[in-house]
């Protein structure tokens, strides 16, 4: 979950709503976030034969068997490959943001060509490489085996935990409560429209589920793991770590950078350091981010690879994604992935890497929603059926209204992501084109057949 946001969402969020609305979307996202995560480590285990990711509650929710279960389990892997790829290219343009305080000239508005309108600068053909150069490390890495890469990801997660404590210290000295007055006042967005206090949240929420968004993915490498137990605790512990560094964090940058420097920062957690300790501490920061965001992308690349490689398993997508190498790596879906999030990353060679950042997550962040409801249809489904529930009626009716809350959050959110029409067009339009591909997708499934362990 700590991967891009947190190095990049100050900036988003003071850009839609005063510090008043980025707080409130904060502990509203954080509320509505534990809702899922307590739906999910629910399921992982009520149903662990329904591991792997949450394809399979898609799935489950239809009469087994039937095309329109097979047809369900198929859209929502698409859907959930999709917001993991297309996120990916949201990560990647952020480590590349953080390297650019070691290189300036990633950043050069100087134009080269034009090409079908658009303007190719020197900064964004730079950038494209560096982030092509990570992109594909990341791949060969990852061949080399899942484990390896964990090991790695995990040293990153780490690092990246102490140095965000050790970011929290040093802000907290050059904190000036004066950045965060006026606590509220309206925003004025395109056309000279000035949002609200209700409006400001709508704007922030999409910004601050992105930050979430993983909370999932203890339950998508279940098959991996040893004990069905740890799945829970992970998402739990996970999410409840995650959402104190963000409010701590953007607490602090809203009152370390005034309000005009934060909205144009291109890394604005560099900047508040840099305030904060002098020109050191933003090289200390930017190393942190550049550590950090190497250790995300080794994650997501790794979580969008084994999406599709889970769903074929089931034989809910199209069967090559079967293929693994002798290091146990699903290679084939390795590939078709990381070429999918090369043809996106060309975005950043004509504009900014905070506007190629703000409209990646935006799609991806929408995706994400598709499986988040569908876990709750899909506990809500049990709970109503009364399955698993046998000896447990308090528990039931705890879940029915986890479970409800959950589901509204997430419809809540999708309203939200309306406001920018255009790009929840194209958001849409990315996930319908899942059906081009159904009839790639086996048909016939055993009655009989479960989810393979690994």
């Amino acid at each position: 979950m700590v991967g891009s946001g947190i190095f990049m969402l100050p900036r988003s969020l003071a850009e839609v709503a005063s510090p008043s609305g980025v707080l409130s979307a904060w502990v509203i996202t954080g509320f509505g976030v534990l809702m899922t995560a307590l739906v999910f480590g629910n399921l992982s285990l009520r149903k662990p034969e329904l591991n792997g990711g949450p394809q399979n509650y898609a799935k489950a929710l239809f009469r087994e068997n039937s095309n329109s279960s097979l047809l369900a389990g198929y859209l929502v892997s698409w859907g959930y490959w999709v917001a993991n790829w297309s996120g990916n290219v949201a990560i990647i343009t952020t480590f590349a943001s953080y390297i650019s305080t070691f290189f300036p000239v990633m950043t050069n508005g100087h134009p080269l060509i034009k090409i079908l309108g658009t303007t190719v600068t020197t900064g964004g053909v730079i950038t494209f490489i560096v982030c092509t150069i990570l992109l594909w490390s990341v791949h060969y890495l990852i061949l080399n085996g899942i484990e390896g890469a964990g090991k790695v990801n995990f040293v990153a997660t780490a690092a990246k935990v102490l140095g965000f404590l050790l970011f929290i210290l040093a802000c907290l000295y050059a904190f000036q409560a004066s950045n965060l007055v006026p606590f509220y006042e309206p925003i004025e967005g395109e056309g000279g429209v000035q949002s609200g206090f209700l409006s400001q949240i709508n704007n922030a929420a999409i910004a601050t589920l992105w930050a979430f968004v993983g909370v999932e993915s203890a339950v998508v490498f279940s098959t991996r793991a040893k004990n069905k137990s740890d799945v829970k605790k992970a998402t739990i512990l996970g999410l409840l770590i995650a959402l104190a560094l963000y409010l701590s964090i953007t607490l602090l940058v809203m009152g370390t950078l005034p309000q005009n420097e934060l909205v144009q920062s291109q890394k604005p957690l560099v900047d508040a350091l840099k305030t904060a300790i002098g020109p050191s501490g933003s090289m200390v920061m930017a190393i942190l981010g550049v550590i950090s965001l190497f250790g995300a992308t080794i994650g997501w690349v790794l979580l969008s690879a084994e999406v599709p490689f889970q769903a074929a398993k089931q034989r809910m997508f199209i069967p090559n994604f079967l293929k693994e190498n002798k290091k146990g790596s699903p290679v084939f879906s390795l590939w078709i992935t990381n070429l999918c999030t090369q043809a996106f990353l060309f975005s950043v060679i004509s504009q900014s890497m905070a506007s190629a950042f703000d409209f990646m997550i935006f799609i991806a962040t929408l995706a994400f929603l598709v499986p988040y409801i569908v876990a709750s249809l899909y506990q809500l489904k049990l709970v109503i059926k009364g399955e698993t529930y046998e000896s447990t009626r308090k528990s039931r009716t705890t879940d029915a209204v986890i479970a409800s809350l959950a589901a509204i959050y997430s419809i809540w959110v999708i309203y939200a992501g309306t406001a920018d029409m255009k790009t929840f067009l194209f958001g849409i339009a990315l996930l319908a084109s899942g059906i081009l591909f159904y009839p790639l997708v086996p048909k016939h499934v055993a009655s009989k057949e479960k989810p393979a362990e690994k």
